[in-house]
This record gives C-alpha cells, structure tokens and sequence, in this order.
C-alpha cells in the first residue's frame, strides 16, 4: 500500500480520474484553526497553485479578532469561498472547476458546500446538487447575533468591490 494512502492523506483513485479529466480543481482543505481554498492545474501529474485563499485572510477583511476561533463556521467559508471565487474569476476569468476535498467526509449542508456556493456567488462554475447547499440564512449569518450578521454583509460587499 503507498505511503500517503496509509497515511490517509491520498485517494489515489480520486486523483488519477481528476488528472486524466485536465479540468482545474478547486481545492478546499481544514486545518485545525482554519479553512484553505486553492485554485490548482495540473500538467504532467505537477499540480500548480495558481491561487489561493485561508480564512485567516477575514482578519484583514474586517473580521473580529475576538472572533478568531470560528474562521472555519459556515460565514467564514462563504466569503473566503466568495474570496477565492472573485480572485480566480479576475486572473482566469469564468472558469468550469472540479471540486477537490481529499479525504475529508462529504456532508449535505456542510462547511465544503458552504465554500461551494461562495465560489459559484463569485462567478465560476462548480458541479453539484442544489440539495447539499445550506441555508441561506446560516450563510449569512441569520443564526447568529445581529451585529455578526452585519459584520459577515460588510465582508462580503468588501470583498466584491474590493
């Protein structure tokens, strides 16, 4: 068995149908602390960032510090997908991307999808059901305090005229 599948880092299988596909891939990743979207193309099996995004990046945009710890809740993943979204669709124009999530669990409604619709907001075309976006209310941050809410439709207006 290779190393990075022991690992559990590689799904070999996954990444040789999206190489053969030479369609680029929208990468989203979690750390322990935040969320990460690239935008890649590979040649040759050479996969190059071509951009990227963390939602460490909402600090600059206006995102409370004292708010630091949920960088990864369902907010903070739209607009960093809208982030990605809007960078890509500058540099590269309106592009057809795979979604690429590794190993992570694919979940209706989750954090994945909630980066998903930021990115397709922002412009570009991603392949998925309708079925497995969130709420647009918990995007928006309805759920939460009013003052977070306002806070989270500022980023977003910042990040699209910015």
């Amino acid at each position: 068995m290779k190393r990075r599948r022991q690992e559990a880092k590689t799904d070999y299988r996954l990444r040789r149908r999206m190489l053969v596909s030479r369609t680029p891939r929208l990468v989203f990743r979690k750390t322990n602390r935040y969320v990460i979207g690239q935008y890649i193309e590979s040649k040759s099996a050479q996969d190059t960032v071509l951009a990227q995004a963390s939602s460490k990046e909402l600090l600059t945009l206006g995102w409370p510090k004292n708010l630091g710890g949920s960088l990864k809740s369902l907010p903070a993943c739209y607009l960093m997908g809208k982030l990605i979204g809007r960078r890509v669709s500058e540099k590269y124009g309106k592009k057809m991307l795979i979604l690429d999530i590794g190993l992570i669990r694919n979940i209706a409604k989750s954090r994945i999808y909630a980066f998903v619709q930021g990115v397709v907001d922002a412009g570009l075309t991603v392949p998925f059901k309708k079925d497995v976006l969130p709420d647009e209310k918990r995007l928006k941050g309805m759920h939460l305090k009013k003052e977070i809410s306002n806070l989270i439709n500022t980023i977003a207006q910042n990040i699209e005229h910015d």
